[in-house]
């Protein structure tokens, strides 16, 4: 019997199977807003079978999308615009969805990848200042950011628990917020970007500090009843840098905060990361924070083939697997997956006639 088939908890949240529909930016928004391309979008991956769809990074204010053309969370244009899409969605598909929160701080303000991805300029078309820990651009040729002072904190802490209420209002079933790829919350986490001198720098306990009140601002504002989690990059893969160690310390602060669950990622804080890329190159980190923590843990990165998703649930690395690039190349992949492993699959009655012959109990209707 499969393992990657088996129904999960996620705090609260029950999971049909250990696939994880990882968030990946699309780029499409306009002002914030999502738009028809969300629609096809998000509502051809919720018919994928996958235990739980995780959208796009949806920052909390203009200032934290990565691009102008980010999808956002902070205004009631932007919830309007994104409850029609998660209302489209949930009359067709039974699948749980999880909104990722984000900032992107020092990060925020470039093009879309397919435009070259560069920085545009605060005084540039569609370009403003950027935030962030401390006054160190991601790039020495970048615009450098502003530290955040107390005000600053105070905004975005705001602005995280306002977006939290307002993904509460649309139905949204859980929340995780984005601590990872070198985006704001890993900016206050790493010692190669936060430089403070206050209670926010200098020690890990410190550099911790933001990141945890964030954390506990999204839980209070959103229902008890419904998880919150966070991504991660466990480590920058630069020397001196945030490393595997302090993310257990982080996971085990994390925990005691009620947060339901770690999805493991890395790297993204800082141009110079040496990593060798190779099939599972993180889910060693997602296999320590699990050990040493107990915390239910996320495992993501070239995870492509379902042998290989299966070998990470079966061999205890991981309780669910993340799949990204691999589910935008194979919208499907949970039920070739699940073709190939035994496995059974929801899948909505429009689609039962294409069941495989060789295989008559591939599918099985919606709950």
């Amino acid at each position: 019997m499969s393992q990657l088939f088996q129904p999960m908890s996620l705090g609260t949240m029950q999971l049909a199977n250990r696939i994880v529909i990882a968030p990946m930016c699309q780029y499409s928004a306009e002002d914030g807003a999502a738009t028809d391309w969300h629609m096809m979008h998000l509502g051809n991956l919720a018919q994928s079978g996958a235990g739980l769809l995780v959208t796009e990074a949806t920052a909390v204010s203009p200032e934290g999308r990565i691009s102008p053309a980010d999808l956002g969370l902070y205004s009631d244009e932007t919830e309007q615009a994104l409850e029609r899409v998660v209302q489209s969605i949930r009359k067709y598909s039974s699948m749980p969805i999880a909104l990722q929160l984000a900032h992107a701080g020092r990060k925020a303000s470039v093009k879309a990848p397919w435009e070259g991805g560069k920085q545009i300029a605060p005084h540039e078309p569609g370009g403003w200042k950027t935030v962030s820990a401390s006054s160190i651009p991601f790039l020495a040729e970048s615009d450098a950011p502003e530290a955040l002072d107390a005000a600053g904190l105070a905004r975005v802490r705001e602005a995280f628990a306002e977006a939290a209420r307002r993904a509460d209002r649309l139905g949204i079933d859980g929340i995780e917020v984005h601590g990872a790829h070198g985006y704001l919350l890993h900016q206050f986490l790493s010692p190669l970007s936060n430089r403070r001198e206050d209670e926010y720098g200098g020690s890990l306990e410190n550099r911790m500090r933001f990141p945890l009140e964030v954390f506990d601002a999204v839980r209070a504002a959103f229902s008890p009843d419904k998880p919150v989690w966070i991504r991660i990059s466990a480590t920058d893969w630069v020397d001196g840098g945030w490393d595997a160690d302090m993310s257990v310390a982080f996971a085990n602060a994390l925990k005691q905060r009620g947060c339901d669950a770690i999805h493991v990622s890395s790297g993204g804080l800082s141009p110079l990361q040496k990593m060798t890329l190779s099939p599972g190159y993180q889910v060693g980190l997602a296999r320590k924070i699990k050990a040493e923590t107990g915390m239910t843990t996320i495992a993501v990165g070239l995870i492509n083939e379902p042998e290989h998703a299966e070998s990470i649930i079966a061999g205890g690395d991981a309780d669910a697997v993340g799949i990204a690039r691999a589910v935008l190349y194979d919208p499907r992949w949970p039920w070739h997956a699940a073709a190939a492993l035994g496995g059974r699959i929801e899948a909505s009655p429009q689609y039962l006639r294409c069941q495989p012959r060789s295989q008559p109990d591939l599918f099985k209707p919606l709950a």
